[in-house]
């Protein structure tokens, strides 16, 4: 996977980040924070009938083109095909999410492997919503300090990885090397299935410099630290022009509510 010259700048210019001179653990740290900072995470596709395809030309037409965001598959597809054109080693992983009910369902997300040469392996993720800012040390159990939270890493018996929070689970990550093209059944259920996640919310969301602004459905949510301030958009108006001054998204229809 490899981005051509033209579509490279534009794709780093999208995320407003300069061409690192090398593929190192600082120009990973800088390239993970700068697209968290532009591209939102988003599920508008799901609700407004657009197909999500899982091909790098596509994923890359949606979110540097169309200057739209995405969820995992797409956000950490078209990632990981930034991260090797300029250099680095990516392996694609699977991952499961911890809910209500324990962990979800194979492939039911996508996280990235990166190698640096003398500083690795690092985790990182610009496709989890809120998570952590800065790329995570896959290979110490220590207790990593981010402005996201304090993370951990904790290998299971079987030998995947728990990725926690703040003393809490979020993933499961499985070590073994995948391709895209593994998560398009499970992409095709958080797409079609009532008992997914992504057709029973709509959600853009995306950090700032200072917290995050999340537009759930009607209601756009600002958090600051531990401040958190909710207002409901009333007009249709309203809300497209939300998701145009927060997120950069331009649409000329708004997605439907969700059944719930």
């Amino acid at each position: 996977m490899r981005v051509d010259g033209p579509d490279l700048d534009a794709y780093l210019a999208r995320i407003g980040a300069a061409r690192p001179a090398r593929a190192d653990a600082t120009a990973l740290r800088e390239l993970q924070v700068r697209h968290l900072l532009a591209v939102p995470f988003e599920n508008l596709s799901i609700h407004l009938g657009e197909r999500i395809v899982l091909e790098p030309g596509a994923l890359r037409d949606k979110l540097v083109r169309r200057r739209r965001g995405g969820f995992c598959y797409e956000l950490n597809g078209a990632f990981a095909e930034l991260l090797s054109t300029l250099g680095f080693e990516v392996t694609l992983l699977a991952a499961r999410v911890f809910g209500d009910d324990g962990l979800g369902p194979p492939f039911d997300h996508l996280a990235l492997r990166v190698d640096v040469g003398g500083a690795g392996p690092w985790l990182a993720d610009v496709g989890f919503g809120r998570h952590s800012s800065y790329p995570l040390r896959l290979d110490t159990g220590a207790e990593q300090a981010d402005p996201g939270g304090t993370f951990r890493i904790a290998e299971t018996a079987d030998g995947d990885l728990d990725v926690i929070r703040d003393g809490q689970p979020k993933y499961r990550v499985e070590p073994r090397p995948r391709s895209l093209d593994d998560f398009e059944p499970t992409c095709w259920w958080q797409q079609t299935s009532p008992r997914s996640h992504f057709t029973r919310s709509l959600v853009c969301s995306l950090l700032t410099e200072h917290g995050r602004i999340t537009l759930s459905d009607r209601t756009l949510i600002r958090t600051t630290g531990e401040r958190r301030d909710e207002r409901t958009l009333t007009g249709d108006a309203e809300v497209l022009d939300a998701y145009r001054s927060h997120f950069g998204i331009i649409l000329d229809r708004l997605p439907p509510s969700p059944t719930p």
